[in-house]
């Protein structure tokens, strides 16, 4: 794919990643780009078609799964969710970095095609922590908690196999953090940047 290589982004709920994606688009917002995924869920208030997500039904989505259309995809809670090849080349059209934001079974699919992205995770300094900030955000039942710690479990682990990130990030001090995400990233910020004054 042309363009600028795009960052896939990892790590359990919880461990911060949308509090640093959002800095990073906030200070960056010419250089980088999010890419709109697909889902045969139902739009919830306030959402928009194209801008949130694309929203399809499942016999289109699992046709164009098919035809080799998607990058990564997944089903969680009955819905299909996925990044199609031209979600992130749409991104990559516009000379910006396209960032994916997505789970361990979507790492592991994209690891079997040619996107050659940088991959990321972000993870807690520990379950306690972890715990805490899940807790603190006081919207989930003790049982859906049960399951998202569970599952941050299985991903901590995941984060520590070899040859699956090229940058591993544990997000204690959130300024910390977004100093070494930003240092990770340096090199393809200033490749866009570079291309963007000379075009």
């Amino acid at each position: 794919m042309a363009g600028p290589r795009p960052v896939v982004f990892s790590g359990p709920s919880g461990a911060g990643k949308s509090t640093l994606l959002k800095k990073l688009m906030k200070e960056y917002d010419s250089v980088f780009g999010f890419s709109v995924s697909h889902t045969t869920r139902n739009p919830r208030p306030g959402e928009v078609n194209g801008k949130d997500y694309h929203y399809v039904t499942r016999e289109a989505m699992q046709k164009a799964i098919d035809k080799g259309e998607f990058i990564e995809n997944a089903v969680f809670s009955g819905n299909m969710y996925g990044t199609s090849k031209a979600a992130v080349q749409a991104v990559q059209a516009k000379n910006l970095i396209c960032i994916l934001d997505i789970d361990m079974q979507g790492v592991r699919n994209i690891k079997k095609t040619d996107l050659n992205p940088i991959y990321v995770s972000i993870q807690p300094p520990s379950m306690a922590v972890l715990e805490k900030r899940l807790r603190d955000r006081k919207t989930e039942t003790e049982e859906s908690l049960q399951k998202r710690l569970h599952a941050a479990q299985v991903d901590m682990e995941f984060g520590k196999e070899p040859d699956i990130f090229d940058v591993l990030i544990i997000n204690d001090h959130l300024d910390e953090a977004y100093g070494q995400l930003k240092e990770a990233l340096s090199e393809e910020i200033n490749m866009v940047k570079k291309a963007s004054l000379s075009s």
